[in-house]
């Protein structure tokens, strides 16, 4: 069944890393780094990762499913401030059809040693609704949760 309807929703996740902001931070900024936790689907052939992390920069991921289907995402950097906040707009197509445009905000800050981490998505679903929004909030907090093992993994072999 076709609809016409878009789903606006937000939702916010916290997180605390066991690092300073700066270091956090490169977690975002640098692609290599940013792979290690932010990649999903293993049985998804990657065919294209260009990242322009800088304001007015741009990143796009294309992938191939096991079954054959293309799945984009483009992303572009609206604000950054290193060590405090990253602003970004990007969308997600799945086989040459739009499913959602989203407004991201991560922002950061010291508490002692630690990082306490805001990450705030606005989104439009214009596919899926409910579950779209579900599917959505779990991939995030799944991600968002690898890089807190990253990084108290890391802090851990340096103390």
């Amino acid at each position: 069944m076709t609809t016409d309807r878009i789903d606006h929703t937000s939702f916010v996740i916290r997180r605390e890393f066991s690092a300073r902001p700066a270091h956090a931070f490169r977690f975002w900024a640098e692609p290599e780094l940013k792979a290690r936790w932010n990649s999903c689907h293993p049985d998804w052939t990657v065919i294209e990762d260009r990242s322009d992390f800088r304001v007015g920069g741009t990143d796009a991921k294309r992938w191939r499913t096991a079954a054959g289907e293309e799945q984009t995402y483009h992303a572009y950097y609206l604000d950054i401030e290193p060590a405090r906040r990253i602003l970004y707009a990007y969308e997600m197509s799945f086989s040459g059809k739009r499913l959602s445009a989203s407004l991201v905000t991560i922002e950061l800050e010291a508490v002692a040693a630690r990082t306490r981490m805001i990450f705030t998505e606005q989104v439009a679903l214009l596919a899926g609704g409910q579950a779209a929004r579900d599917q959505r909030v779990a991939g995030t907090e799944e991600g968002l949760d690898r890089l807190v093992e990253l990084l108290a993994g890391e802090m851990a072999v340096r103390h």
